[in-house]
């Protein structure tokens, strides 16, 4: 029985991901995809299970993820449920599908918050200043 593990990153969320031999069972924490709210979050974590076709129901999906917010996460979650799945099955022609569909799915992205610095209320603005 062959288990792959794989991690994605969105921010600062992080999901870790093991995909293995089974019957089609989704889990994130603990709790089956069908249920995760919101809907926005769920339908984004389900995008690399819809474009896999109905293969993945092959294989056991179980992911942890921590850190960030509940969109950062659904996208970290994408990600290592994408490279996983394609890492399990070997189909490099999916790989090249949801790359097409959108790059994220399997690349990540290097985006962060940018640190707050001294003289200002942000990152780049500074605090105004009047003469007279």
């Amino acid at each position: 029985m062959r288990v792959v593990v794989s991690t994605g990153k969105r921010k600062t969320s992080i999901a870790k991901a093991t995909v293995k031999d089974g019957r089609g069972q989704a889990r994130i924490n603990g709790k089956p995809l069908e249920i995760i709210q919101p809907e926005v979050a769920r339908m984004r974590m389900m995008e690399p299970l819809m474009m896999f076709g109905d293969a993945w129901k092959n294989y056991d999906i179980k992911v942890r993820v921590s850190g960030g917010g509940f969109m950062g996460q659904a996208d970290a979650v994408r990600m290592a449920i994408a490279t996983g799945l394609v890492r399990m099955s070997q189909d490099f022609e999916a790989r090249s599908k949801m790359l097409e569909h959108d790059r994220t799915m399997i690349v990540g992205d290097p985006r962060r918050t940018e640190s707050k610095k001294f003289g200002g209320p942000s990152a780049r603005s500074r605090y105004q200043k009047s003469y007279r």
